[in-house]
């Protein structure tokens, strides 16, 4: 998802420096959204040497939930590249780029390569030549490299981005064996990693002091292929993961008669064909769902930690499927609009996620989830509830069903074939007492099964 954004000088800019260097400044990673914690440089699109303007789009930069403009907000030279196209996992703070006043000072950055260090005088112009200090230890312990700075058998420290840190150790390459990087100042990135190829001596050492599990196969049995996590699905893996260990979730589940939202629905459309308007089921269900919230206040609801924090509006989010994964569109205060306001919303807001426009007031919030699955055949299924939202409901599709519709003048019961649609409340038990949620589902199928009701 793109989204322009002007960032603020106090996010864009780095300190400046006063060392050997020409005065300069180094541009760190902004917070480009409230859950940013890394990004990725997904493109640089100005060069090593160009004049920056105020307001130039510098790089496009990968976030969890967008791709974001990176802008310049004061005008100057880019002289160094730090963070090469394609570094991930680049943390809030850490540098992108280096900027200078004067043109004939872009010379002197050449060589340049970011120490990591706050103190000016330990700024270099080739510190991949140098040995760093070693920490004093106040303990007789074997010293180990950090991640981030490790060091060649010679004591030289060896620059690699974090993805490439990452995948050496998951293929058991030793990272100071691939030696100078094709990054800049010889950075060790992705790629180095991946052309890297162990000597026969590596390779035999690795494998005597390598345990391989029992149960993995030495030779893979088929092709495979590795994905590349994007920040947007990383973000996925650990709010779900969070949400699944930390939130005590419970299930409710009931079944509604929508035969009568058949009808209504039917009609309605008849009447809004002219203005090439159509009504989904599913517009029926938020607007059902935000009714039954007026009804039950107490699911409405967020944890806090420290309090529980029950809202006035009901703001309903969608789950979306898209190409990078699944994102939650919002539609705002769906208690107090119509449901042709909803279904056009609703259409708007899919539009705009699949085609990656969504503004981020329009995903970011909401105060109730509802994914529904209905259209792929599935019957029925529990969803991950959403924090701090309290409650999330998971929608299946319909099916004709023989179901009881009364009792005769002797009073046996009769039966007809009915449209049923199964409903399951997650429910978040620090908030949603059983009971609560139980009263939640009733208020629900009601609107559900008697549909005009929501007109009144």
């Amino acid at each position: 998802h793109r989204v322009r954004l002007r960032l603020l000088g106090s996010a864009l800019r780095g300190f400046r420096r006063f060392s050997s260097l020409p005065e300069h400044e180094i541009l760190t990673m902004p917070a480009l959204s409230p859950t940013m914690e890394v990004g990725t440089i997904a493109k640089w699109q100005v060069a090593e040497g160009d004049f920056i303007e105020s307001g130039t789009h510098m790089a496009d930069v990968e976030t969890d939930k967008a791709t974001v403009d990176f802008q310049a907000v004061e005008e100057g030279y880019l002289a160094k590249i730090i963070a090469a196209e394609g570094t991930a996992d680049i943390k809030i703070g850490e540098p992108v780029a280096v900027m200078v006043e004067e043109k004939e000072s872009i010379a002197a950055f050449a060589d340049y390569v970011f120490t990591g260090s706050t103190d000016p005088s330990a700024e270099q112009e080739l510190p991949a030549a140098s040995t760093p200090e070693p920490a004093a230890d106040p303990t007789p312990a074997v010293s180990t490299p950090a991640p981030s700075a490790p060091t060649s058998s010679s004591g030289a420290r060896i620059f690699a981005s974090p993805l490439a840190r990452s995948m050496a150790a998951e293929m058991g390459i030793d990272i100071a064996a691939i030696g100078k990087g094709s990054g800049p100042g010889g950075r060790i990135v992705k790629s180095d990693v991946l052309a890297f190829t162990p000597s026969t001596a590596t390779a035999t050492a690795e494998v005597e002091t390598k345990a391989v599990p029992a149960a993995m196969p030495v030779t893979p049995s088929g092709a495979s292929q590795d994905v590349t996590l994007s920040n947007m699905r990383k973000t996925i893996a650990q709010r779900l993961t969070v949400a699944k260990q930390e939130v005590p979730h419970y299930y409710l589940s009931v079944s509604c008669n929508v035969d009568a939202l058949m009808k209504a629905r039917k009609e309605l459309n008849s009447r809004l064909e002219k203005k090439g308007a159509k009504l989904s089921v599913n517009d029926f269900i938020i607007k059902a769902s935000a009714l039954a919230m007026s009804k039950v206040p107490e699911v409405n609801s967020a944890w806090m930690d420290t309090f529980i924090r029950q809202y006035d509006y009901v703001d309903v989010c969608v789950a979306v499927a898209t190409p990078g994964g699944l994102i939650t569109p919002i539609v705002p205060d769906a208690e107090k609009i119509g449901l042709t306001a909803i279904s056009n919303k609703v259409k708007e807001l899919a539009t705009k996620a699949k085609d990656g426009k969504l503004q981020p007031h329009e995903y970011q919030g909401g105060t109730f989830t509802i994914s529904n699955l209905g259209l792929f055949g599935v019957s029925g299924f529990s969803a991950i509830i959403n924090p701090p939202q309290a409650a999330i409901l998971a929608v299946g599709g319909t099916d004709s069903k023989i179901v009881q519709s009364g009792v005769d003048e002797e009073g046996n019961p009769t039966y007809k074939a009915s449209t049923m649609m199964t409903v399951t409340l997650s429910c978040d038990h620090r908030v949603v007492d059983g009971a609560v949620g139980a009263q939640w589902l009733q208020a629900f199928k009601a609107y559900i099964e008697d549909p005009m009701s929501m007109l009144l």
